[in-house]
């Protein structure tokens, strides 16, 4: 695969080829008791999501786009036996092992194939697994059931990890501790595959290993509009110090004219930009109706002396147009009324992915919008949803383009 190929210049241009993540272990490490603290609402019937997820990555791969498993790819990545070496002795540390039973940790990992290795690694490692570990003083106070390694169960959705932008990455330093591993996890990845490792075209955000807190970015805040401007939502999850820094770094590489940087409440119903609003055509989307009178934007274009200039937007609509490039913007909301609207809203109506320009993928479940995006012309293909969206993220949330055609000029 050619660098030139790993690009997405719009949210729309056909879709070449995604990365997605089926839900294994990590899923059923879920419990009543931690459910919360691992960012899901409710127990997933870890089967049925799995089927669920089976029918996205086949209806994706009908539309003619490459999947790409990222547990595969870290394996892939992990038969190096540096890179697994490395990675495993970030992972396991004093901090999560303690200084008794590290290295037994690191040498239980060191000697499992790298499936099962890439397993545990999203999936989390307890004391019980790793041979010994209950005997000293941490295993013995934790318990057989705490983990050493906690798992990743938000890694279904890899949008949020990381977002290409034009050539480069996005590499995302998350904002809640239950996701913050996932990001080493994808650097490997990027750094060292032999698809990617040459090809990824650098990092615009989060290549480095210092301290990023409070300027946390995530990928489900950024919809790259055109290859004039990228627009950044700023959420629970993504600071306006990030997104200024982000916005810098794309005008000294010359990659977009101008950010949309888009205020959102910051609440776990609307946690990213993406759960407010998708891209279904080149010049339609489809839009929480509440998102007018509660959203606010700004536009950040690149100023005098290395300062950038900054206006407020009073029209979220025409600032939306301007940035997809188009005069008229084609809006279709989500749900006929407000009880509707904020269910379907809350199911994740708004966040969809487009394969091409005008054909998306939904859940069924959201009947009324997707029976809205249909009257308005965009082709919907819809994916069962019974267990998926339990975890509060739709098909963009669960996919990571990196390649998409350009749109015509």
């Amino acid at each position: 695969m050619s660098e030139r190929t790993l690009t997405v210049t719009s949210e729309v241009g056909r879709l070449r080829e995604v990365i997605l993540h089926r839900p294994d272990l990590e899923l059923r490490r879920l419990t009543p008791g931690n459910k919360d603290a691992l960012l899901f609402d409710e127990l997933v019937w870890v089967a049925k999501a799995q089927e669920e997820h089976d029918g996205f990555a086949a209806l994706l791969r009908a539309e003619g786009v490459r999947v790409r498993l990222f547990a595969e790819l870290l394996a892939e990545t992990l038969a190096d036996d540096g890179v697994r070496k490395d990675l495993v002795g970030r992972i396991a540390t004093v901090d999560t092992c303690g200084v008794e039973l590290v290295d037994r940790v690191r040498g239980h990992l060191a000697e499992l194939p790298p499936d099962e290795l890439v397993r545990h690694l999203i999936g989390g490692l307890a004391v019980r697994e790793v041979p010994g570990a209950a005997d000293g003083f941490v295993g013995g106070v934790l318990g057989p059931a705490a983990f050493l390694l906690p798992p990743l169960p938000n890694a279904v959705f890899t949008r949020d990890p990381s977002a290409r932008v034009g050539g480069g990455v996005v590499l995302s330093p998350m904002h809640k501790p239950a996701r913050q591993a996932e990001r080493r996890l994808w650097e490997t990845v990027y750094r060292h595959h032999p698809d990617f490792g040459k090809a990824a075209g650098g990092f615009w955000y989060g290549g480095d290993d210092r301290e990023y807190f409070p300027a946390t970015i995530e990928g489900g805040d950024i919809l790259v509009l055109s290859e004039r401007c990228v627009a950044i939502g700023l959420s629970e999850r993504s600071h306006p110090v990030a997104a200024e820094n982000l916005a810098a770094q794309l005008f000294e590489a010359g990659v977009c004219e101008f950010v949309l940087a888009v205020d959102l409440p910051k609440a776990r119903g609307t946690m990213h930009l993406d759960t407010v609003m998708t891209v279904v055509d080149v010049d339609a989307i489809v839009l929480w109706p509440r998102a007018q009178q509660l959203l606010r934007a700004y536009r950040i274009t690149p100023g005098r002396a290395g300062r950038m200039s900054v206006r407020e937007e009073p029209d979220l609509v025409r600032a939306l147009a301007a940035g997809l490039g188009v005069d008229a913007l084609r809006v279709v909301t989500t749900g006929e009324d407000e009880v509707l609207a904020d269910r379907e809203q809350w199911d994740d109506g708004n966040n969809t992915l487009a394969v091409s320009p005008g054909t998306v993928v939904a859940y069924e479940r959201n009947v009324d919008t997707n029976r809205r995006l249909a009257d308005a012309g965009v082709t919907v293909r819809t994916i069962s949803s019974y267990e998926l969206p339990r975890g509060r993220g739709g098909p963009r949330c669960m996919s990571c383009p990196t390649s998409r055609d350009p749109l015509p000029r």
